[in-house]
């Protein structure tokens, strides 16, 4: 990676398909497709711009460490990461959900979650699900699970569940209820503060693009 090239780091899906109006703003368009393409770097219009496409969750560290010198990730993600290294001047205000509590219909979560309680909660999310818990004075048993969050309660490797929530239809699909809310989520820039510094020409046009078609310029 060059002085004159900024590579973007992006997740498929939900954040990139939100994103491509704010790269569109900032002259920024993908030559191809990463949903349809094998391709994990993408060229764009600009000679001097690439994006790599990884997971949402590597999204910080790639950035971090200077492997990409700017990325789109949730605050769910940052806030399991850290942020450290990292320079957040924008809150999107894509890809918004809530990070909740969930349990299986008829559990009565009022009671099992009183301070001095023990609850067995599944999540991706062990960092945020612990403080939450430790806030109301509920002892916790994390279990780390990397998908199928929901199958948990159902077959009682849990009591209940933290994850994200946008519609809630997966929830009432599968005999779930929300029942206790943690975090407002969107997604926000981070930038790599050395490549800010080094490339600040280059980048700071692109955030103030982003800044401008999120409303907030």
């Amino acid at each position: 990676m060059t002085a004159e090239t900024l590579t973007i780091a992006l997740s498929k899906g939900r954040i990139f398909d939100e994103t491509l109006p704010l790269l569109a703003a900032a002259g920024i368009e993908p030559v191809e497709n990463p949903e349809e393409s094998r391709k994990l770097i993408i060229g764009t219009n600009l000679p001097n711009v690439r994006l790599v496409i990884v997971r949402a969750s590597d999204v910080p560290t790639y950035v971090q460490y200077g492997a990409a010198d700017f990325g789109i990730a949730g605050k769910d993600v940052l806030i399991e990461h850290g942020g450290d290294g990292l320079y957040q001047p924008l809150d999107l205000q894509i890809a918004k959900c809530r990070m909740m509590v969930a349990v299986r219909k008829g559990f009565d979560y009022a009671a099992a979650s009183q301070p001095g309680n023990r609850l067995r909660v599944a999540t991706k999310y062990p960092d945020i699900a612990a403080e939450h818990f430790a806030g109301k004075g509920v002892h916790v048993d994390i279990i780390k699970l990397y998908g199928s969050m929901e199958l948990a309660p159902l077959v009682g490797l849990s009591d209940a569940i933290v994850d994200l929530v946008s519609t809630g239809g997966t929830l009432k699909a599968n005999n779930l209820e929300a029942v206790e809310h943690i975090v407002d989520i969107s997604s926000r820039l981070v930038v790599n503060k050395a490549a800010l510094k080094v490339k600040h020409a280059l980048i700071q046009p692109i955030i103030n693009a982003f800044a401008e078609a999120a409303g907030q310029s």
